[in-house]
């Protein structure tokens, strides 16, 4: 049982960010730390609900199927831990960790006390030209684990499909590590030979071969008190595999032609659409690279994993776009809603290109959805009904799939869900995991639809 506390003078031995909520949702304390970090006084908090102050919205978090630790709380009187958006007073994003525990304040009440560890905010990003942006949970796991890589030097990972934004996430590594003053340098493994992989990753001498008219330092060498990204690492072919392991073994080299033994101190960051492990055992990698290149492990989601994400996505696109462009371009309703029910198999690049397309070709400043079918390519749409019926929803029959592309995505999904809450007796929780998408994002399905 938690010991009865002083609630104030409980918040004001804490150095980091703390409140103090009741059984209603209230804000009945909180420190100086939180009041700084979000820039608001503490009148202007105490006495609101927590789900207002720190994520506008009008119900609590666990109510709209978010990961909320007041259950844990105040009904089984555990603590809990999880991953948060906060909002500030100068409607800025904060990506935290909240950790809550029970406390019965000296009234004999039981309340939830919870400390706020700020992971990143979104300007962060903005102010270093990397824009990451979202706030489903496995976006912020994502972040959680690149911050955590961020603080060493061990060689890192990132494992996603084509188009999640892979190097992206390898140069907001970058720039929150302690290498951040340092150069951040990409290799493409895809586009190279083997005496195109020596001479672009070690350099080489004058001299050397037909055409090096003068010295040139390698990516390595360039890279040096920095970072090194390799983009698709796993499509390196056994040879370059093993020039590659020798150097990240000792971090020493000779440029091509040259006897001078060089070293340079560079963190390795690489990149895969693949499954090196699979790789390993089928023989196309090897063993002992793929463990000296993943010592950290982290996992890039696609987009059809955090779809609560695309509308932030689309509005930090096209605001790019219309800067570029000196535009001021929107979409419709109807074309948003159909964008966040689309599947995306070339996930973020293909969002990406769809709305470049769409704004080059687009006469007026809003884009409804016969012009998206009009920049998509002819197939989208049945092939987007076909992936949502055979990759989300495997109730469905293959030989099904011409009937059911006669309904609206709308209809199919609408029927396929209730399909589902009765399969799984109504667990949200494991409808949600089934069709891939978040609990959140289901409960928005539900309301949509006016499923009970």
């Amino acid at each position: 049982m938690p010991l009865a506390v002083d609630l104030q003078s409980l918040v004001d031995t804490h150095d980091e960010l703390f409140l103090v909520i009741d059984k209603n949702y209230t804000i009945v304390a909180v420190n100086d730390a939180f009041t700084q970090s979000y820039n608001i006084n503490a009148s202007d908090v105490v006495g609101k609900y927590c789900y207002e102050t720190s994520h506008s919205n009008s119900k609590p978090c666990d109510q709209q199927g978010e990961e909320c630790p007041y259950q844990q709380v105040f009904e089984n009187q555990k603590p809990h831990t999880c991953l948060h958006v906060h909002h500030d007073g100068c409607n800025k994003n904060h990506r935290v960790r909240i950790t809550a525990y029970p406390v019965k304040g000296s009234n004999g009440e039981l309340y939830l006390a919870e400390t706020i560890q700020e992971l990143h905010t979104e300007e962060d990003s903005i102010e270093n030209g990397i824009s990451m942006v979202g706030v489903s949970p496995v976006f912020l796991q994502m972040i959680e684990q690149l911050l955590y890589a961020a603080k060493g030097d061990a060689p890192v990972l990132l494992q996603g499909e084509t188009g999640t934004g892979k190097e992206l996430a390898a140069s907001f590594l970058h720039q929150q590590s302690q290498r951040k003053e340092g150069p951040f340098l990409t290799l493409d493994c895809t586009v190279l030979t083997e005496s195109l992989f020596e001479s672009e990753v070690f350099g080489h001498e004058k001299g050397a071969f037909t055409g090096s008219n003068g010295q040139k330092p390698g990516l390595f060498e360039q890279a040096n008190s920095g970072t090194l990204f390799l983009d698709e690492v796993g499509e390196l072919p056994p040879i370059m595999q093993a020039k590659l392991l020798r150097v990240l073994e000792s971090g020493e080299f000779r440029r091509v032609g040259g006897t001078q033994t060089l070293y340079a101190d560079v963190r390795i960051v690489c990149a895969t659409n693949r499954n090196l492990l699979y790789e390993v055992k089928a023989g196309n990698f090897r063993e002992d690279l793929y463990y000296r290149i993943a010592c950290i492990n982290v996992s890039i989601p696609n987009l059809s994993e955090r779809s609560e994400d695309i509308p932030l996505l689309i509005y930090a696109l096209l605001n790019r776009i219309n800067q570029s462009r000196k535009t001021k371009v929107c979409l419709t309703e109807e074309a948003l809603a159909w964008l966040k029910d689309y599947y995306f198999p070339g996930n973020i690049r293909e969002l990406r290109n769809i709305l470049h397309s769409a704004v080059s070709s687009c006469l007026n400043k809003h884009i409804d959805l016969k012009q998206l079918q009009r920049v998509m390519t002819p197939d989208a749409f049945s092939l987007n009904t076909q992936q949502l019926l055979t990759s989300g929803m495997p109730l469905v029959k293959k030989e099904e799939i011409r009937h059911k592309e006669q309904q609206s995505l709308a209809d199919i999904e609408q029927e396929q869900i209730a399909l589902l809450l009765k399969q799984f007796s109504g667990n949200r929780k494991q409808v949600a995991s089934h069709l891939g998408i978040s609990v959140r994002t289901l409960y928005r399905k539900l309301n949509k639809y006016a499923i009970t």
